[in-house]
Formats: C-alpha cells, structure tokens, sequence
C-alpha cells in the first residue's frame, strides 16, 4: 500500500467500514469507537492530509516527534478539533513535554510514571486523561503493567489529584491472525471489568485502548473505545 496523495482517503472510508462492521457484530453503535490515527514517522505533510479528510486523534510513540509536529500542526491550523495521544513509552525526564502538548497519554505503567505526571499536570494547571497499560502478552519486550501485580499501581492513582483514569491500554502479540490475539483483548477486558469492581475511585472508567492495524477488528469486537491504526491508514512506514 503506497502513500500517495489522495488515496488517503479512500483508505479512512476502507477503514470506517471495518469499523461499522465491526461495532454491527459486537452490537455496538459506532459512535463508541475512537480512530487515532498513528502518524509516527510519517511527515507533516501526511497529518495535514489527514486533518482534511476528517480525522481528529493522532497518535505519536516518540515524545520528540510529538512535540515537533504539535507545534508545527498548531502554527499551520491553530489546533482547532486536533488532539494528540502519546501511545509510547514514556521516560520521567519528558513529562514535562507531554504534558505540554498532549491531550492523552495511553501509557502510564508504572506509579512514579503516574506521580510525575499528575506533578507536572498541576504545574500547568491541567488534567490529563490517561489508561493504564498493561502488559497481557506476557512479551518481555513490551512496556505495561503486569496483569497479576497491578494493585500497587491502582492504589497508588488514588491519591493523585490531576490524572483521569479513562481506562487500560495494552498492545498485543504481533500475528498475521488476528483470532490468535483475541484471548489477549478479552483478558484486558477481564482485568478492566475486575479494576473498576475492585476500586471506588476506578468505577467510571469506560475506555479501552487496544487493536492496531492488523487486529482492530477482533479488538472491537471485544471491547475497544480506542484503535490505534498507522500503516492500514498511510501506508508502509519507510
């Protein structure tokens, strides 16, 4: 799939109807699914393309390229209707950027990580929704809270004050099945549904961040508020 001006388009509709699809068997309404599109690597010139054509959420792994196409997306349209999600890992000495320039985090995984935050979200005088990653692949390579051992890291968000727990986050095995990963999605559901149970001051979270271009689909059908999709939308990365 090359990235070629104007076919974005027709890629957004191809995906929109994956995810209508989708939200029909799961028995859901369309409305409670989040497109982010994932715009890492990809130039500017591809954002703005994608701002035309009606996508709102873009999601950035690197907080360095985050911070750049902000500011730079910020002074060609004045930001209006944009927000941006930092989807990656996020080391302590740059929270202070993403809290100037994101609007979600879907990687808090550890409570120092969370602390920084809510510190630097209370400098600024903001809140900042966030999820909660956890790690159900088991993958030693991947970020994320471990599913057994998160109680420290629930607990602990009780006491900060600017952080709005949205939800939990989580990437899955890489496969060229998607069926392979399903029991990964529904394990994050379970440790969700068993969260919001389990804490008062979780009960309201209602979003889940999970599915990426090759696995969307069977991550809706199992609950996904949030998909995060790069290459079905622009093409192979370079």
């Amino acid at each position: 799939m090359e990235r070629v001006p104007g076919h974005l388009t027709t890629r957004l509709q191809e995906i929109e109807q994956h995810i209508v699809r989708a939200c029909e068997r799961a028995g859901r309404e369309r409305s409670s699914v989040t497109l982010v599109a994932v715009t890492k690597t990809y130039p500017i010139a591809v954002v703005l393309e994608a701002m035309a054509a009606g996508v709102q959420h873009f999601g950035e792994n690197r907080v360095q390229e985050l911070t750049q196409k902000v500011r730079e997306i910020q002074g060609a349209t004045g930001g209006d209707g944009v927000f941006w999600h930092m989807i990656g890992h996020i080391q302590r000495n740059k929270v202070r950027d993403v809290v100037a320039c994101a609007d979600f985090v879907h990687s808090v995984d550890r409570l120092e990580l969370a602390e920084e935050l809510d510190a630097r979200a209370q400098a600024a005088g903001r809140r900042m929704p966030c999820f909660v990653q956890v790690n159900v692949s088991g993958e030693a390579s991947k970020f994320g809270a471990d599913p057994d051992a998160l109680a420290g890291l629930l607990e602990g968000l009780r006491r900060l004050q600017t952080l709005d727990v949205l939800g939990f986050m989580t990437l899955a095995s890489p496969t060229d099945d998607p069926e392979s990963v399903r029991p990964e999605f529904r394990r994050l559901r379970e440790v969700f549904d068993r969260a919001r149970s389990d804490y008062s001051h979780l009960a309201g979270m209602n979003a889940l961040s999970m599915g990426m271009s090759g696995d969307f689909e069977v991550a809706i059908e199992e609950g996904a508020t949030h998909v995060r999709i790069g290459s079905a939308l622009f093409g192979p990365r370079s």
